[in-house]
């Protein structure tokens, strides 16, 4: 059976390298085919038309805890998964790491065999935020369930993982190059992060092969002019790539700003969101524009990962093209995506369609069009 070719013609295209004005995107099946000329769009073809709107790259979240009502460790299942999937793809994310905050060993074994029994193109895998963090920057994350590191039980989540699990918060401070070798050799990334490591130790660990810094500023060692701490490690670390919560709240947006003179390329957005929830280990109470603990305590965010590059825009003069490579091609780079990230030939056909008010007008997955928030 010959499928249709899909046509995106009329649109701004920020392929992720370059910008596009004259060309439309050719689909064929969940695949991109390349930039054409409009005489050379194929007469079987369905098209979508951009009205002159932005056309880029899905997004790709790498730090979400849940959307649409459902928090997934709350309760993991497969409604829930199913439930954040639809939200996010309204919203213009198209592939996103669901994460856990610190919990039970038995939470985390029992997400690791929902998702696993679940699979879903757009669910990159899992991102466990702890438990080996440093409870003296605990943030949100309740003290009783923070551990030590151990072997043996690191090795019993990645025995149990399959694969599932991807990414991994960790305090470098507080693990050794084995254990941190141990994680890297079974494929997952791991980010520093609810950390109050030095300098020196936050160096060694980058050094030792933690990839990136979650969510810059938060929850971590300050900058001091006499102890610059994780986020000067960041700074001075040419391969540390670090994720960056844009909401004007979690982090003054002057702090972006500054980050992102210093760190450029390696700086990359995340939401960080989470929703409303009463079920579970943590309560989430929406506050307006941010979601805290009932004690008032800041917890998630109440972004999208589009609304986050709009913020990048309109208050702290990042270029449009950038933003959206901040909330693209950065994090694909990151975890290693040859195929996610860029409008190209070869690559997935997750594409978005929106406007100067940063509204969703359409979303292709995997070269379907998806339903989208009104």
């Amino acid at each position: 059976m010959i499928e249709t070719p899909i046509v995106i013609t009329n649109g701004i295209v920020y392929t992720g390298t370059e910008t596009v004005n004259d060309k439309a995107v050719l689909i064929e099946g969940n695949i991109i085919k390349g930039l054409i000329r409009p005489e050379e769009i194929p007469t079987t073809a369905t098209i979508l038309d951009a009205h002159g709107n932005f056309v880029s790259p899905g997004l790709i979240d790498l730090q979400i805890y849940g959307a649409g009502g459902y928090l997934f460790s709350a309760k993991p299942s497969k409604a829930a998964i199913d439930g954040i999937v639809n939200t996010l793809l309204a919203s213009g994310t198209t592939s996103f790491m669901l994460t856990l905050a610190t919990n039970s060993l038995a939470l985390f074994g029992e997400a690791l065999d929902i998702s696993k029994a679940n699979p879903h193109p757009a669910l990159l895998g899992l991102h466990f935020e702890g438990p080996y963090l440093n409870p003296k920057k605990r943030g949100a994350h309740p003290t009783a369930y923070i551990r030590a590191p151990d072997r043996s039980e690191i090795k019993t989540l990645l025995d149990r993982s399959n694969g599932c699990l991807r990414m991994m918060t960790i305090a470098p401070e507080l693990f050794g190059e084995d254990n941190i070798r141990l994680l890297l050799d079974n494929g997952i990334l791991l980010s520093a992060g609810h950390s109050d490591a030095t300098m020196k130790q936050a160096m060694q660990g980058f050094d030792y092969g933690i990839q990136a810094a979650t969510h810059l500023f938060n929850a971590m060692s300050p900058f001091h002019h006499r102890e610059p701490g994780l986020p000067g490690a960041v700074f001075q670390h040419n391969g540390a790539c670090a994720s960056i919560i844009a909401d004007g709240i979690h982090v003054d947006y002057q702090t972006l700003a500054i980050s992102k003179k210093i760190v450029k390329e390696r700086l990359f957005l995340i939401t960080d969101a989470v929703t409303d929830t009463e079920e579970g280990l943590y309560t989430h109470v929406f506050k307006g524009d941010r979601y805290t603990l009932p004690d008032g305590t800041l917890s998630g965010s109440a972004l999208t990962l589009l609304q986050a590059v709009a913020n990048c825009v309109r208050h702290v003069d990042i270029p449009l093209d950038e933003a959206l490579r901040m909330a693209t091609l950065y994090p694909a780079r990151l975890i290693g995506a040859k195929d996610l990230g860029r409008i190209a030939p070869g690559y997935k056909a997750n594409i978005i369609v929106f406007d100067t008010s940063y509204t969703i007008k359409q979303v292709v997955f995997e070269g379907e069009t998806q339903p989208i928030l009104r």
